[in-house]
């Protein structure tokens, strides 16, 4: 994957000066995204002339003001009472008027932030033309799928039977989508975790322990709100939700920031327990663990300057294949087309490891780059060398997703007599296979 990417300077909310000056370039990322309210590129124009109208109007009040208010003075000097009071009522007079523009000012403005917030980031130019799933680009494919032996069945009756994980207690507990992992189910899952932080850490990336519930501002940060309500968990007590992906709270980290250029890239991996209501979620395709609303996650985040993060996206695809290649998974990678990828993204690779007793490939891991996004919502910046504020792109990556990681681990590996553990997992999980 040794491409010369193209690197665009989009921002999200995108920014108005380039929505302004490139309108048309813009509407053609949108369709590659299947964004279908075209017309809202439109409306967005317009909300910002009448922005700058109405703040003309005012800023030409404001002066008229100041120079009324500064006569008022000067004619009570010189005696010119009756002057002066009527120079005071134009005053107030301009007041009312200003501070009825002032109204409608701020009733602009948030139309035109509510107007900009329905927009998603717009997608790189190598971006595949598509609209669903079947018009991603295979980028790689990796490994040989394993001949299983006569009677091979997939891992939902793999974890029954070697009493791995407990759906039936999970759902007494909490309901439909939870887990109850127990003995060497738990213990696979916590050497799978430390396998996968330890690999990240070795890497160069700092491990953090983030918190598990975030507030609005992160979770808009990172453009999880308001495009994905209906995916998070809300505790409307508090007003804060629980964490989709360690991405959140790892991002936020440095909200608000500026970052010295010295100290880039910033590179962070955290495990955190992801939630996600999976809303619609049905079918064959969700069975055991395919789809979960609380499931495991080891994330790697990267904050790093503009030039450098399609190279940087390189190299966490790369670390993230090596992982895979580790536990000796066969799995492919993916290019995203546009109408398949996130409402955040610029550029998104997945990697599919496959089933073979399902007979189909699981999504494990996704690695994407924001560009500006996120670090235009958080205002993440650094310093360049004239002193002027730059925004930084941030790329994230699951290094790895656990459910359907060890979904595949338990069915890929099983034999007759037990299911083998791979041997990077050995020293983690003390075992060599699960019988």
């Amino acid at each position: 994957m040794a491409i010369a990417y193209l690197c665009q300077n989009f921002a999200g909310m995108l920014q108005l000066a380039f929505i302004r000056n490139n309108k048309e370039k813009v509407v053609e990322a949108l369709k590659k995204k299947n964004f279908k309210d075209l017309e809202l590129i439109e409306k967005i124009i317009e909300a910002d002339d009448n922005r700058k109208n109405l703040q003309f109007q005012s800023d030409e009040k404001l002066a008229q003001r100041n120079t009324a208010s500064k006569d008022i003075g000067a004619l009570l000097a010189q005696g010119k009472k009756e002057e002066a009071e009527a120079k005071k009522q134009e005053v107030s007079a301009l007041k009312a008027s200003i501070d009825e523009i002032s109204g409608k000012l701020a009733e602009t403005e948030a139309l035109l932030e509510g107007l900009l917030l329905r927009l998603p980031n717009l997608p790189n130019d190598l971006v595949p033309t598509g609209l669903t799933a079947e018009d991603n680009e295979v980028v790689r494919t990796h490994g040989d799928i394993p001949k299983l032996y006569e009677g091979a069945v997939p891992h939902w009756d793999l974890i029954t039977k070697y009493d791995l994980v407990d759906f039936q207690t999970g759902v007494k507990i909490t309901g439909s989508g939870f887990a109850l992992y127990k003995g060497r189910g738990a213990k696979l899952q916590r050497a799978l975790i430390q396998y996968f932080l330890d690999y990240n850490i070795a890497a160069g990336y700092t491990e953090y322990v983030p918190p598990h519930v975030v507030n609005y501002a992160s979770a808009f940060g990172t453009g999880q709100l308001p495009d994905k309500e209906g995916q998070m968990y809300h505790m409307a007590l508090d007003d804060l939700y629980l964490i989709p992906t360690a991405e959140v709270p790892i991002t936020n980290i440095y909200r608000d920031e500026i970052i010295p250029a010295a100290e880039l890239p910033k590179k962070m991996t955290a495990y955190t327990p992801c939630f996600r209501r999976e809303a619609g979620s049905f079918g064959k395709d969700v069975r055991g663990l395919n789809r979960v609303h609380q499931f495991d996650k080891v994330e790697i985040v990267c904050i790093t300057h503009a030039a450098e993060s399609y190279a940087v996206l390189e190299q966490m695809v790369e670390h993230v294949e090596r992982l895979i290649q580790s536990l000796n998974l066969p799995y492919r990678i993916l290019r995203l087309c546009g109408g398949d990828m996130g409402f955040a993204s610029a550029m998104t690779y997945d990697f599919e490891v496959y089933s073979t007793a399902q007979e189909r490939w699981l999504e494990v891991s996704s690695v994407s780059n924001f560009e500006t996004f996120q670090t235009n919502r958080m205002k993440i910046r650094t310093k360049d060398e004239n002193g002027k504020s730059q925004l930084l792109h941030t790329l994230n990556g699951s290094s790895l997703a656990l459910p359907r990681i060890l979904a595949s681990l338990l069915e890929n590996n099983q034999t007759e007599k037990g299911i083998i553990i791979p041997e990077v997992l050995r020293p983690y999980f003390g075992a060599d296979i699960i019988s």
